[in-house]
């Protein structure tokens, strides 16, 4: 079969296409790939032999996958770190960036339904590797023989070291935020694993301390309660009813490899990502006093705009997806990177997004203010207005969407509801602005027939209009 990588790296059905054959075939095309393509001086970077960090989640047969995957990188001499337990993706980016290895594999289909698993590549930097290296990697796959050493005979020749690299990620965190306030604050919070790694990380991260966990969804369950592990409201029912029951401080979410954040209220109310980003933003800037560029997908909330412009600090718009952030985050000066999925990296950390430092940044804003989520959030729409989002997905067909991109370039709509078009943006699909700051944007999936229709505006209603209209420019 033929192997496309995506986002990140590859993704495919489990035991239709993503075979334990085939997981060989792309473990030594990024071996042939490391090993050939000299990107970095090996004296600055390695200090020895080529390395390898290798993780995996909680989907069926990974542990199996990330073992097949040490198996190909020994054979090929790469003196491999596999984890002995599931664990999350940034706590592998962070080992790869620390322990300055060549790269990491990461065993996971992150938000993706149960049926799915994938192979995500992560770069000696820490963070999720680039289109380029990904393409590259794709164009070694079968250029060489498998080559593989038996599991127990690797690792009895110390080639496979068996390594957790959780506790160093943990200590990392501890370090990147006010971890002593955190631990006297009280805070009385839970956390809804979605069945996925990140299950029991803030237990171990705050055992000893004042605060209270309530573990939600911690479960192992390779068919994720039957629920897909993404951060967003209809996956929440059932954890929205404990809260609404049992009251917390602070409702903080997962996905499967705890790479992203959600949230709700103590009482069980949606947290949006876009909210909890603002959230965040404003937390770094008032609270800490930090400086630096703001990143942000063009996908985010406008608030973000607002604030960046209040605060006199530069924004830098992306198109979508954590890697082009990452990017930004490697230049340098940069106070936050964040996504509408929910992925949103630090500066002082790894380039790449992590839902338990974004977890701990957001206890550490309710320890420093000492007042509720909903009264930091009325008190952000006070000053900057309120912000209603919406998306949906709808499919449109591969061989029209070139056709329908060049349309909405060429013939903008005039206004938004009853506000004039005050700009457009064309480098990740069509975005239209309107003068009173909603939007609508129009955008492609990358590998699918699905066209994404976004929108924000003030109201619910508004962005039911938006998508609406957003709709109807489809059949152009």
């Amino acid at each position: 079969m033929n192997i496309k990588f995506g986002t990140d790296g590859w993704r495919a059905v489990i035991a239709e296409d993503f075979t334990f054959a085939n997981v060989a075939r792309v473990a030594q095309a990024t071996a042939d790939y490391w090993t050939s393509e000299v990107q970095i001086p090996k004296s600055d970077v390695f200090g020895r032999e080529l390395k390898i960090i290798i993780g995996f989640d909680r989907r069926f047969f990974s542990d199996r996958f990330a073992q097949t995957a040490a198996e190909i990188f020994a054979g090929n001499g790469f003196q491999v770190v596999l984890v002995p337990e599931p664990a999350p993706t940034p706590s592998v980016s962070f080992a790869v960036k620390a322990q300055r290895a060549v790269g990491g594999v990461m065993i996971t289909a992150s938000h993706n339904p149960p049926i799915f698993n994938g192979f995500k590549l992560k770069s000696f930097y820490g963070g999720s590797s680039d289109p380029a290296t990904c393409q590259a990697v794709e164009s070694f796959v079968d250029r060489n023989p498998v080559r593989a050493v038996r599991f127990n005979e690797a690792v009895h020749a110390g080639q496979i070291c068996i390594q957790d690299v959780r506790p160093a990620h943990f200590a990392a965190l501890k370090k990147l935020v006010d971890f002593k306030l955190i631990a006297k604050s009280k805070l009385r919070f839970a956390h809804d694993a979605l069945f996925g790694v990140g299950a029991g990380c803030f237990e171990r991260l705050l055992a000893g301390t004042t605060c209270k966990v309530t573990a939600l969804n911690g479960g192992h369950d390779v068919l994720f309660g039957g629920i897909n592990p993404e951060p967003i409201d209809k996956n929440y029912k059932r954890s929205q009813e404990f809260l609404r029951r049992h009251p917390h401080d602070i409702c903080l979410v997962t996905d499967g490899d705890a790479d992203r954040v959600g949230g709700m209220t103590g009482r069980g109310r949606v947290l949006t990502a876009h909210q909890i980003v603002c959230l965040l933003l404003h937390h770094l800037i008032v609270n800490r006093k930090g400086r630096g560029r703001v990143v942000k997908a063009l996908t985010t909330t406008s608030m973000v705009d607002k604030m960046c412009a209040a605060y006199g600090l530069p924004l830098v718009e992306t198109g979508v997806g954590f890697k082009y952030i990452c990017a930004e985050m490697l230049k340098g000066d940069v106070l936050l990177g964040a996504e509408e999925s929910g992925g949103i990296g630090f500066p002082g950390h790894i380039p790449e997004r992590d839902g338990i430092a974004a977890g701990l940044m957001l206890l550490e804003l309710l320890a420093t203010e000492r007042v509720s989520v909903d009264r930091i959030l009325a008190r952000l729409e006070r000053q900057f207005g309120r912000h209603r989002y919406g998306r949906i997905d709808t499919h449109f067909p591969l061989e029209k969407r070139n056709a329908l991109m060049q349309f909405l370039k060429e013939n903008p709509p005039p206004k938004l509801l009853r506000s004039p078009l005050a700009g457009l943006k064309t480098f990740d699909g069509v975005k239209f602005i309107a003068e009173d700051s909603s939007w609508l944007m129009l955008r492609g999936s990358g590998t699918e027939p699905i066209l994404r229709i976004y929108a924000e505006a003030k109201s619910d209603a508004e962005v039911r209009k938006l998508l609406q209209m957003g709709m109807k420019l489809t059949r152009f």
